[in-house]
């Protein structure tokens, strides 16, 4: 297993800057919502209903297909292998993790 540590994120407005990336990474404005909640608790399990509540402002979670997508987009533009995610996990029935 790779024990190289991860690259450090920094995200200033919509744009997301990965230590050790030259280029930073554009993001939409739900993309830079949802990184800034995950970032508000790195390495912390964060619960759907939270990310529901903080990014989209809702407690509605009947439908959560929205918050799945845009972490698929939000990994697409983080990861290195998106369908392998080192960097947001996946918690199975409880939310998501950003590790850092």
């Amino acid at each position: 297993m790779d024990q190289n540590p991860m690259p450090s994120l920094k995200l200033i407005d919509r744009t997301l800057y990965l230590n050790g990336n030259a280029e930073p990474i554009d993001l939409s404005p739900m993309e830079a919502r949802l990184m800034a909640t995950l970032l508000r608790y790195p390495n912390q399990t964060v619960s759907r209903a939270t990310i529901m509540h903080e990014v989209w402002q809702t407690d509605y979670l009947e439908d959560t297909r929205t918050l799945d997508v845009h972490i698929r987009w939000l990994r697409r533009k983080v990861e290195s292998n998106p369908s392998r995610p080192r960097r947001i996990i996946t918690v199975r029935g409880v939310g998501y993790r950003l590790h850092i």
